[in-house]
C-alpha cells in the first residue's frame, strides 16, 4: 500500500498515483512523505526509478531484520528504526522495523507491517503544522518522538508484569513463574537490542552530522535522545530486576526444598530407634516379650516415650514445629 501527503505551498495534498512522485520532488516548494506498507516488487522498483536510491539500501529494505543505522548515501540518507508494542497476547513484545530514507525535499518511510505511529505522526504533521513544523527536520522529528513514545506504555506494561512475577514468587510461590521471568527477559534482551543502537542514530542526529536537515530543527533530536536514554535505563532497571526475581525463585524454591529434607529427617530420625527396639524385642530369645506380660509392657513403654521425648529435644532445638 502506498501513501503520498505533499505540501505545497502551505497546503496539504493526497496521491495514490505513483507517476506524479517524479513532478513532487522535482518541485522546490515541496515538502514530500510516502508511505510504504509491505511493499511490493513494483513499489521497490518505484524508489529505484523516482529516488535512484543505492541498491544496497534497496537490498536492506528487502532483506528485513536490519539492525538499527544510519547511512550516508551521497544525496540521501538510510535510517534503520523499529517501533514497538504489546503483542495481542498483552505478554510478549513486537518489534516493527522501518526503513527511512530522507532526502533534500522528501522522506519515504518503508514497513513490513501497518505502524500506528507512523499513522499518528503522519495526522500530526497534516493537521498540526504550527506546532510540528514544516520542514524536512519537523517531518523526521516527529516520526522519531512518535516511535520513542510509543515505548513508555511498554515499559510501563513491564513494570506491572514485573510486579506480577513478585508477586508469584513470594506470595505463592507458583512455579510457572520461572517459565515468566525467562520469556521476560528474552523480550527485554531483544528490545536492548533495537533502543540501545538506536540511541546512536539519534545521536548522530542530534550532533547535526547530516547536512541535509535544518539546523533550527536538529535541537529538537534532544528531546528524542533523552527519552530514549530514559527508555534504555527503564530496560537494564528492569532486567537487573528480573534477574534478582530469578535468585529469589531459586532461594524461595532451595529454602523449601531445605523445609522437606529437614522434616523428613526429623521423621527418619524419630523412627530409627523404634526400628532398633522393634528389632531388639522381636528377636528369637527364649521368652519373647509377647510370652512375658512385663517385658511387652516394657517394651511398649519404651517405643512410646522413645518418639515423645525425641519430638520434645527436637523442639527445644528448634528442629520440629
Amino acid at each position: 500500500m502506498l501513501t503520498i501527503k505533499a505540501l505545497c505551498q502551505g497546503e496539504f495534498s493526497t496521491y495514490s498515483n505513483s507517476e506524479q512522485i517524479g513532478d513532487l520532488i522535482a518541485r522546490s516548494d515541496a515538502l514530500v512523505w510516502i508511505d510504504m506498507v509491505a511493499p511490493t516488487a513494483a513499489d521497490r522498483q518505484v524508489l529505484h526509478t523516482h529516488f535512484n536510491f543505492h541498491p544496497l539500501a534497496l537490498e536492506d529494505i528487502e532483506h528485513r531484520h536490519q539492525r538499527p543505522k544510519i547511512e550516508v548515501y551521497g544525496h540521501h540518507y538510510f535510517i534503520v528504526v523499529y517501533g514497538a508494542n504489546l503483542n495481542a497476547d498483552l505478554e510478549s513484545i513486537g518489534l516493527r522495523e522501518i526503513a527511512i530514507f530522507l532526502g533534500k525535499n522528501y522522506v519515504v518511510t518503508v514497513h513490513a507491517e501497518p505502524a500506528p505511529e507512523l499513522q499518528a505522526a503522519l495526522e500530526r504533521w497534516e493537521h498540526s503544522t504550527e506546532s510540528v513544523g514544516s520542514d524536512l527536520g519537523a517531518v523526521l522529528y516527529a516520526i522519531m518522538d512518535g516511535l520513542v513514545d510509543e515505548y513508555f506504555p511498554l515499559i510501563d506494561a513491564v513494570a506491572e508484569r514485573v510486579d506480577v512475577l513478585e508477586e508469584k514468587i513470594f506470595e505463592r510461590f507458583n512455579r510457572d513463574a520461572l517459565n515468566d521471568i525467562f520469556t521476560l527477559k528474552k523480550d527485554l534482551l531483544a528490545l536492548r537490542r533495537v533502543v540501545g543502537p538506536q540511541r546512536d542514530v539519534f545521536n548522530v542526529l542530534m550532533r547535526r552530522d547530516p547536512p541535509i536537515l535544518p539546523a533550527g530543527s536538529v535541537i529538537y533530536f534532544q528531546d528524542v535522545y533523552d527519552h530514549t536514554v530514559r527508555v534504555l535505563d527503564s530496560i537494564d532497571i528492569y532486567r537487573d530486576l528480573l534477574s534478582s526475581a530469578l535468585d529469589a525463585y531459586l532461594s524461595v524454591q532451595s529454602n523449601a526444598l531445605n523445609e522437606v529434607m529437614r522434616r523428613l529427617t526429623v521423621i527418619s530420625t524419630i523412627f530409627l530407634p523404634l526400628t532398633f527396639l522393634s528389632g531388639f524385642f522381636g528377636m528369637n530369645f527364649e521368652s519373647l516379650p509377647f510370652h512375658e506380660p512385663l517385658a511387652f509392657w516394657f517394651s511398649i513403654g519404651i517405643m512410646v516415650l522413645t518418639p515423645i521425648a525425641m519430638v520434645l529435644w527436637f523442639r527445644s532445638q528448634g528442629l520440629s514445629d
